[in-house]
């Protein structure tokens, strides 16, 4: 069974567990690449991160761009919201699609 995560700092992520996610609060980038590491290695198919903390460990995402699992998800945390993650739902769209169907407007 596959289990789902959601890194991030404390404050975006710590209602997550209400709803029986598993949790971990990170703010440094290089714990955060590590635990991305070892929640791709243990049966995690889905995994959440705060826009924020994502923007520091891009390039160790871009790594299971390719795979099918995990999949990695951004979500807007308190802070430092870079709007990425609408940004890559879009694409996801895109490519599934074959043109845009989310509008701005």
């Amino acid at each position: 069974m596959y289990n789902i995560a959601v890194m991030g700092d404390y404050d975006s992520i710590f209602g997550f567990a209400s709803i029986g996610l598993d949790i971990y609060p990170v703010d440094d980038a290089k714990e955060a690449e590590k635990t991305l590491r070892q929640l791709a290695e243990n049966n995690y198919a889905v995994i959440y991160i705060t826009e924020g903390l994502a923007d520091k460990i891009e390039s160790e995402i871009k790594k299971y761009q390719r795979q099918i699992l995990p999949s990695i998800i951004l979500i807007p945390g308190i802070k430092n919201n870079t709007g990425k993650g609408m940004l890559y739902v879009k694409k996801s769209v895109e490519q599934a699609v074959g043109s845009d169907i989310i509008s701005d407007n």
